[in-house]
């Protein structure tokens, strides 16, 4: 094969490789969280975590935090709009991930900030290690604090669910501290890739409450 056929041939298949990469989906990054023994009070708490079901709608006893939690849902529908085209999707997905963090004590942007880098808003995503949906829980948790069956964590507020109660358990055991807990959930730990590209997607999901200055306060 002469040299001006071999450039053709590498610059043909530099092309292929680009256009592959504009039409597959992304991979998902999960590192997989690690297998690890669970003391048996640690495991029931887990499980009764994940047992009990969330209302299909968030339940607030006052109107203002009812109006507030519909701003903020406005304003994450709009930035999900390209992920989730569909309202009804892109509303379901977020009242949970919403019920869940905030189940879980953890930060909402934060949680959204995960689901971003782990699985880019993909329901079905499945990283080389086998982590499954949203974010990126690894079926070995089914089993431990679930009835075993990993075909569920497809299930949205399923995966939502467990993957807010492992970063609450992981954020516990490192005493408070997010980078350490970001890298056991990525399976990282003390690495700082992961935690700092969950950390600056969280930035793009933080919302600042704009009530009209003459709104009175409760």
């Amino acid at each position: 094969m002469t040299g001006l056929a071999m450039q053709r041939r590498t610059g043909l298949q530099a092309l292929l490789a680009l256009t592959a990469g504009l039409v597959l989906p992304l991979p998902a990054r999960a590192g997989g969280q690690i297998e690890e023994p669970l003391a048996d009070s640690v495991r029931t708490a887990l499980g009764a975590a994940i047992a009990n079901r969330a209302p299909p709608v968030p339940e607030f006893s006052e109107t203002e935090a009812r109006l507030a939690y519909l701003r903020w849902l406005g304003a994450m529908s709009e930035r999900l709009r390209k992920k989730k085209a569909e309202w009804p999707e892109r509303r379901d997905f977020l009242q949970t991930v919403w019920y869940e963090s905030k189940r879980a004590g953890l930060d909402t942007a934060l949680v959204l900030g995960l689901i971003q880098v782990e699985s880019n808003f993909r329901k079905f995503a499945v990283s080389s290690v086998g982590a499954r949906g949203y974010m990126q829980v690894m079926p070995f948790w089914s089993r431990l604090i679930g009835d075993g069956d990993a075909g569920k964590l497809f299930h949205m507020q399923t995966n939502l669910r467990f993957g807010c109660v492992i970063l609450r358990h992981y954020l516990d055991r490192e005493r408070g501290d997010l980078f350490m807990a970001l890298g056991r959930y990525n399976g990282s730990r003390g690495k700082s890739p992961y935690p700092n590209a969950v950390l600056a997607a969280q930035r793009a999901w933080q919302y600042r409450d704009e009530r009209p200055q003459d709104a009175p306060a409760r």
